[in-house]
């Protein structure tokens, strides 16, 4: 993975940056682990950076089937279920990234190795920055190859159930049976502490005609939170009517899924009525339990063709009800942007976290905020 142009190290922390949003704790002790193993392989062959990297950057049985589908979606191919890389040989790829015409190919190089993975991975890197609203055919469909490895870890909650554990309150019951099944000797005293389950996640995407270029990635990002983890998820979308989606996001296929989600919404690239819909979301859904406590993230450029005052009003509402209410908005990251649009002045002051959501690193940092491990 050496050569002009493409930064080794550059790439490599990129992956991990790609497995941290797909669930692997992916983080700087593992990162330089696998940089050391790649300094005494072979950097530049696929099959020594996809094992270099099994190894030093998975932490857990979980992990190896979303490094799988990261490493695939990241350095391009696929990867078989017994773990071997599919369509790789032993051969050093090159790297270097030609203006003229494509590179003369000897007679034993496969078609599937027309690509090197390293220019792969660089690309995909870049892609994480890029503007949704600027990419290509071909760089929405490797878009969403990163986006279906996406992961959306809640924010963890304590809750009444209680569990053993090292440090904690004194169990008498655990510690009582335990002397009891020593026959009657004295035992170390057993502990336990309150068990952890992560918050309820509330997207409410907007699909109105100003998002059009963004409702496809956001609905895609959506599908993902919905089925990377243990986090309840559920999803509307809003525009001039609210449409609760999260049944047709079951799919496990995004391509499928958003189809259903496609013949479910009637509004695509209509108006926007955020306060009205944001109220009938309280009156039906929130106010019964499905907001109270959760993390509710709102994804839309807030543009409001109803009243500003109703908007704000509601937003006040939702915050007192959930626990945190993020706003990403795509159009954030647009230099000189302020938040001068009516709607998005009035939602503003009950909002907890204000981020971008135009690319694929602002969804990553979304995720972290989401998870209360980053505050904006």
């Amino acid at each position: 993975m050496t050569g002009p142009g493409v930064d080794a190290p550059g790439v490599l922390v990129g992956f991990a940056r790609a497995l941290r949003a797909a669930g692997v704790d992916a983080g700087p002790d593992r990162v330089h682990a696998l940089i050391g193993a790649l300094d005494v392989l072979r950097p530049g062959v696929r099959s020594d950076v996809y094992w270099s990297g099994r190894l030093t950057l998975c932490g857990s049985r979980d992990d190896l089937e979303r490094y799988d589908r990261v490493f695939a979606a990241y350095f391009g191919g696929s990867v078989s279920r017994g773990g071997a890389v599919r369509g790789v040989r032993a051969t050093r790829l090159r790297v270097t990234v030609r203006d003229a015409g494509p590179a003369p190919r000897t007679g034993d190089e496969s078609e599937r190795d027309a690509v090197p993975a390293a220019v792969l991975a660089s690309s995909a890197e870049v892609l994480r920055h890029r503007d949704f609203a600027d990419l290509t055919d071909a760089e929405r469909g490797q878009l969403r190859r990163l986006l279906a490895v996406f992961a959306l870890p809640g924010e963890p909650r304590r809750t009444a159930r209680l569990r053993p554990a090292r440090r904690g309150s004194f169990d008498p019951r655990r510690t009582v049976r335990e002397v009891l099944r020593r026959g009657g000797e004295l035992a170390p005293p057993r502990r336990r502490t309150r068990a952890e389950r992560p918050r309820r996640v509330v997207l409410l995407v907007d699909v109105s005609g100003s998002m059009a270029a963004y409702a496809d990635a956001l609905l895609r990002f959506a599908h993902a939170a919905a089925h990377g983890g243990r986090v309840r998820t559920e999803v509307f979308t809003i525009g001039t009517r609210l449409t609760r989606v999260t049944r047709e996001l079951t799919h496990r296929d995004p391509g499928t899924a958003l189809a259903a989600v496609a013949a479910a919404v009637p509004d695509w690239r209509g108006g926007t009525r955020l306060g009205e819909l944001l109220r009938a979301f309280l009156d039906r859904w929130g106010q019964r339990g499905m907001a109270r406590g959760a993390v509710v993230v709102v994804l839309s450029d807030g543009w409001e063709r109803g009243d500003p005052e109703l908007l704000a009003a509601q937003m006040r509402r939702l915050h007192r009800l959930a626990h945190r209410v993020i706003w990403a908005n795509p159009r954030k990251a647009r230099p000189g942007y302020a938040p001068l649009a009516a709607g998005m002045a009035a939602a503003l002051p009950s909002v907890d976290a204000f981020v971008e959501g135009h690319s694929l690193a602002a969804l990553e940092r979304l995720a972290a905020v989401v998870r209360g491990a980053d505050d904006a």
